[in-house]
């Protein structure tokens, strides 16, 4: 039987545990690009941007993938400094490196020349393992009528969600 002590005991320790985060995403991302193929991929970090982008101190807003030397780099993914890393201060936009088999990045590197498309991360989540996975796109930016017309076709659909709840 458990006394008043040790419950108290157990509800302290919850409280002091941090709340690490399941996923980043780029919500802008699917707005802005036609999303035509996705891959995932690694990404070459430090411990202590681990640390950050498990606290949910990361972002992939305005961020993109460029191939270079025939290799992926990731620009300007912003992860904030882990506080408590008393090392070297990291740039938080730095490149990051993708991690990728060649044969992949020549597959990609023949789709971006071809048709004019670009990179574009989707999200970061750790998988089961707990490494840091980017979810890529292959991707082609909207024109401003493609973009009214998925905004016009949200509106419906939460509308027709509105009407099947009434009824």
């Amino acid at each position: 039987m458990e006394t008043a002590n040790s419950l108290k005991v157990k509800v302290a320790k919850k409280q002091h545990i941090q709340q690490y985060i399941q996923a980043i995403q780029n919500r802008k991302a699917r707005y802005e690009f036609e999303i035509l193929d996705t891959l995932v991929t690694g990404i070459q970090l430090f411990g202590s941007e681990v640390k950050s982008v498990r606290l949910g101190k990361a972002s992939l807003n305005e961020s993109f993938a460029i191939i270079h030397h025939n290799e992926v780099w990731l620009e300007n993914m912003q992860i904030t400094p882990y506080e408590h890393c008393h090392t070297e201060m990291l740039e938080p936009k730095r490149s990051r490196k993708l991690l990728l088999h060649k044969q992949e990045i020549r597959k990609i590197q023949t789709k971006i020349n071809e048709k004019g498309l670009t990179l574009v991360p989707l999200k970061a989540f750790f998988n089961s393992k707990g490494l840091l996975k980017i979810d890529l796109a292959i991707a082609k930016g909207k024109k401003l009528y493609d973009k009214r017309e998925t905004i016009k076709t949200r509106e419906n659909q939460r509308a027709m969600a509105q009407i099947k709840k009434q009824y």
